[in-house]
């Protein structure tokens, strides 16, 4: 799991972990600070309060040598690899003409540079195990959201179409490759820090972690090639209710995709602020 210190990465791996799983939290943030709350080591501890084994493997998923090694890691420490999560990811919402090179390698290194190298080394090992599970936290490929953040979103497409590519030359092999994206703003620094709206604006990360359950729950990999949305995958499994996932009650959480998907973005792609 990337981006495990915090947020919907550390929420999602703790919902592993009470499911049964052992976690390899994958991040770089070791230590919580004012500004970045939480690490590696605290998701860890909360994962083996549980009574499930946690890894913490400082990890900057720009460097393809310390992914390869945590996944190497993984294999030693846990006996191999079942489900890997992409979680973690660059921001950087500016037009074309606005984004520095060195912001544009960014947002392609964390975001689509770095799912493909987390397949190409974890495919063999879940090939020796005989199947397993693979999810990227990206949107579904609608090009209206696009202008004035066509660098960002030309990264998330790309790991859409990874995972939709990846899913058909592994189907045989019993791996599952899907993309899965929340269907409104999540409460998370990224929320926070750049003023995406208010609290009333958005729902809690746990919305995600039960859409991964109930993703990787089924008995077979007929999910396996799509492009998800939280709140579709949730509507499968009898939840029809989201109201329970709002951080306020009685909130009405912007959405982000779809139509209302894209108005959405365009009023709020003006509070971003380059930190």
């Amino acid at each position: 799991m990337t981006g495990a210190s915090r947020g919907i990465g550390k929420v999602v791996a703790l919902r592993l972990a009470e499911a049964g799983c052992n976690v390899c939290c994958a991040s770089r943030s070791e230590e919580s600070t004012e500004l970045l709350p939480g690490s590696i080591h605290e998701t860890k501890v909360a994962i083996e309060k549980m009574g499930r084994r946690g890894l913490a493997v400082p990890t900057n998923v720009r460097n393809e040598d310390e992914i390869r090694s945590m996944v190497a890691i993984t294999v030693k420490e846990l006996g191999g690899v079942d489900i890997v999560i992409h979680n973690a990811g660059a921001l950087f919402w500016k037009p074309v003409h606005e984004t520095p090179v060195k912001r544009f390698d960014l947002i392609m290194d964390v975001n689509v540079r770095a799912s493909f190298i987390l397949c190409h080394e974890t495919i063999p090992v879940m090939k020796e195990r005989g199947g397993g599970s693979i999810l990227l936290f990206s949107p579904p490929i609608e090009p209206e959201v696009m202008p004035g953040k066509t660098p960002y979103f030309l990264s998330k497409f790309g790991m859409t179409l990874l995972a939709m590519g990846l899913a058909e030359e592994v189907r045989e092999d019993g791996i599952g490759v899907a993309a899965l994206w929340p269907a409104t703003l999540i409460e998370s620094l990224a929320t926070i820090n750049h003023q995406l709206g208010t609290p009333a604006h958005w729902r809690k990360p746990s919305i995600v972690a039960d859409a991964v359950l109930a993703l990787l729950g089924r008995d077979d990999k007929d999910w396996s090639g799509h492009s998800w949305i939280d709140e579709d995958v949730l509507r499968e499994s009898g939840i029809t209710d989201f109201d329970r996932y709002n951080v306020v009650e009685g909130g009405t959480p912007i959405p982000i995709v779809g139509k209302d998907g894209a108005r959405a973005w365009r009023q709020v792609s003006h509070k971003f602020r380059d930190k």
